[in-house]
This record gives structure tokens, sequence and C-alpha cells, in this order.
């Protein structure tokens, strides 16, 4: 009888008998396994690395980064998606996050979603995608459907693809032009990527969309002068960074934040006042 091999994301847990541990021991081998996760990441890096040098050819070119995924890894895309314009000032459409099922899978599954093979090109095409763009596959397994056609439709069209996936030679990779392929092994929970894999992916993306933003010019030493003052507290923070960087008082910093909007046109503003 002829073997049926099992992808690394499939793995049966290293633990068992998970029902009879104490909470401590539950804990502590979570714990003990998410240690595990950023020794893998650091082995992606070289093609990370390449990843983000396209990424910045196609936006420095007029062009976007798509984030398109399914489940936990569709969630993790519209996270990082969502963060980069009040993080960073970064115009709203620049990096977007689609995943199978929509708006609505993020708060709650959406039966067979995932196993479109039609779908996911169609969402990229409602945000008019080109060969400008360039658009990054998250799927744990790597064999998503709804990722792997949607990828594959893009190269036909000469959109270039990427993917993070936590299984070698995955159907994913097969249809991208650059693989960040970052194997975690067994989950603590048998098939439960949500855990080690989607840290992983957190982490990947991550690294991709903060070092993507300050070649890109939106962080100035260690601050973020681009940031969207959205909150008191980061308004807060604004001022401070004004403060700390012009040697100011309070008042002063607070002053041409409101009157600049922005930190970094507030301290551009300042020093131009006072040549």
């Amino acid at each position: 009888m002829k073997k049926t091999s099992v992808t690394s994301t499939e793995q049966t847990s290293y633990y068992h008998n998970l029902e009879k541990m104490s909470l401590k021991e539950l804990l502590k081998s979570v714990n003990q396994e998410d240690k595990t996760v950023p020794i893998a990441v650091k082995k992606c890096i070289p093609s990370i690395e390449k990843l983000v040098k396209s990424i910045l050819e196609h936006i420095q070119q007029g062009g976007r980064l798509f984030y398109i995924g399914a489940g936990t890894s569709g969630r993790l895309g519209i996270v990082d998606a969502s963060e980069c314009p009040p993080t960073f000032g970064v115009t709203q459409g620049t990096v977007i996050g689609l995943m199978a099922g929509g708006d609505r899978a993020i708060r709650q599954a959406v039966e067979f979603a995932e196993d479109s093979l039609t779908q996911g090109f169609k969402d990229l095409q409602a945000h008019k995608i080109s060969s400008k763009d360039i658009v990054i596959g998250i799927a744990a397994s790597g064999a998503t459907p709804y990722v792997a056609a949607a990828l594959k439709q893009c190269r036909e069209k000469k959109i270039t693809t990427a993917c993070i996936v936590c299984n070698k030679k995955s159907a994913v990779a097969a249809q991208s032009d650059y693989k960040v392929e970052c194997v975690v092994g067994a989950e603590f929970v048998t098939g439960s990527t949500r855990m080690k894999a989607g840290t992983a992916q957190k982490l990947i993306l991550n690294m991709i969309s903060t070092s993507v933003m300050i070649k890109l010019g939106h962080v100035q030493g260690n601050k973020m002068v681009d940031m969207q003052l959205s909150n008191h507290k980061l308004i807060a923070r604004g001022t401070k960074m004004i403060m700390q960087e012009l040697n100011i008082r309070q008042e002063e910093a607070a002053q041409l934040l409101k009157k600049f909007g922005k930190v970094r046109v507030a301290i551009e503003g300042y020093r131009k006042d006072n040549k």
C-alpha cells in the first residue's frame, strides 16, 4: 500500500494527551514551541530580502502591494495592510489586503470560500490589478485554491507574484516568482496553523512592510515621522518627537504639530522658518 505523504503543517503534534496536561504545562509547552519560530524565520531572510527589493521597485514605479489569503493567513495580510497608512502615512491603497470570503470573513469563517478557483483573481480585478503591481499569496499550507489560482492568473497577465508559505514545494509557491517558505513544523495542536505558522507569517509581514516603508523614506532615525495623528496618544507621541528633534519646549512643539499636521512637515517648517 502506497504511503500518503504528510505536509509539514499537517504533521502530528509532538505533544500528546493535551487535555490531561495541567494549565501550567499547556502554557509552557505552547511557549516552548513558539521559541522555534524566529529561528525558522531567520533562515528565510535571504528570500525575504529579494522579495522586499522587488516590492520597492514596484511601489517606486507607481505600483501597489497586494496580500491575498484565506482564514488566518488572509486576516494577517489585512491587518498588515491596514496598519501601513496610520503608521507610515502612506497613501491608502498602496498596500491592499484581500481574503477569501471578503470583509465578512475577517470576523467569521465563510464556508468553502478558500476553495474557489476564480474568486481570488476577481477580487484582485476589482482593484484594477495591473502589471505594475506585485501580489503576495499568504497560505500556511501553500495549497489554498483561492490563493494558488489567483497567483496563476496573475502570472498569465505578467503580474509579479510572491508567497509566504510554511511548506516546501507547494502549489502556491509553484505560482510565485518570489518564494518565502518558512517551515515551522508540527503545531502544538495538530494542524492548527493559527499558531506557529501564523506567528511566522506575522513576523515576516512585519519585516516586509516595515523595511519597505523605511526604504521609502517614511521613517527618520527611528521615528514614524509620517504617522497619522488619529488619536490623543499619537498626538502626544508626535509632540514628543518634535521636542526631541528640535530641542524645544512642549508648548511650542504642540503648536507646530497643530499648525503643520504632521511631524515631518512640522520639523521641516520650523527649520525653514529659523534659518
